[in-house]
């Protein structure tokens, strides 16, 4: 039997990869399209394509460490969140909370980044993806020493939340170009930074080789953000998009150990009434 991969790969193999991974962004980008042709109701038209970006794309790509998901964060404190389209989150270690169905609470400790899915990226979607940001890194983390067979790891130090969006397009006419960059600068820097993007259309973005704007409160330096952005032109950009996810996700390493005391104390001192549930 003909294996035709193997021939292709050995051919020219650089060549088989970005047609396979062409082909990849090809099928993402006709599913999607095909959403916004055939659904009427905005909010139907949502949770299609999110489930076309988790099911279709980020599940089939990231490793099974991370599990992918919609929901609300939540704290120690009982502070949550907005809704958030996709969090990619710990599961191993850190239970998610409240779960029914597709809805789930996940504690804070256990976010390593958050997507927003929307049709289009322009200024408006693109300070919508800050507020939801916001919304997620300005909750209370926990970090406690992790015991080990030969002793104690001091606490893990608390990541950077990595925050994104992914659309069909950009809806700039010069695309991911010079209107994106200037709309994108106020973003540098403290809790609404966006770092990363894919607009399967026009390309895919980040700014992850710029640590200094991962501190909470640096100044955004706009030559140094210029100087270090990363954007990949359309053809491949999902793939490239992904890649540069892995290798930021990775360099977070496991999240923090979470203090479960810490939650706990919540309904230690704290006595109500609950409302009592109807039998049917």
């Amino acid at each position: 039997m003909t294996n035709k991969a193997k021939e292709k790969s050995e051919a020219d193999g650089l060549r088989f990869l970005l047609e396979a991974f062409t082909h990849e962004q090809r099928a993402l980008e006709a599913k999607i399209g095909a959403a916004h042709a055939s659904i009427t109701h905005d909010g139907v038209m949502g949770d299609v394509i999110e489930s076309q970006w988790i099911g279709e794309f980020l599940a089939r790509y990231l490793p099974d460490r991370y599990a992918i998901g919609s929901g609300i964060v939540i704290d120690s404190k009982g502070k949550t969140s907005d809704q958030i389209d996709i969090v990619i989150y710990d599961n191993q270690y850190t239970p998610t909370l409240l779960s029914q169905g597709t809805h789930r609470f996940i504690p804070a400790e256990s976010v390593y980044a958050i997507l927003e899915v929307k049709p289009h990226i322009d200024k408006g979607y693109l300070e919508y993806a800050g507020d939801k940001a916001a919304s997620v890194r300005k909750l209370h983390r926990t970090s406690v020493p992790i015991r080990y067979a030969k002793g104690t790891y001091p606490p893990k130090e608390l990541h950077h939340i990595v925050a994104g969006i992914v659309a069909m397009k950009a809806d700039w006419k010069d695309g991911l170009g010079a209107n994106f960059k200037v709309n994108m600068r106020p973003l540098l820097g403290g809790e609404r930074q966006v770092d990363c993007g894919c607009a399967l259309v026009h390309g895919a973005f980040d700014i992850f080789n710029y640590d200094r704007v991962f501190e909470k409160d640096a100044p955004a330096d706009p030559a140094a953000f210029e100087e270090k952005l990363n954007l990949k032109a359309a053809n491949n950009s999902l793939v490239y998009f992904m890649f540069r996810l892995l290798s930021r996700l990775q360099a977070i390493g496991t999240v923090p150990a979470v203090d479960w005391s810490s939650y706990a104390e919540v309904f230690k001192e704290t006595e109500m009434e609950l409302p009592r549930v109807r039998s049917l």
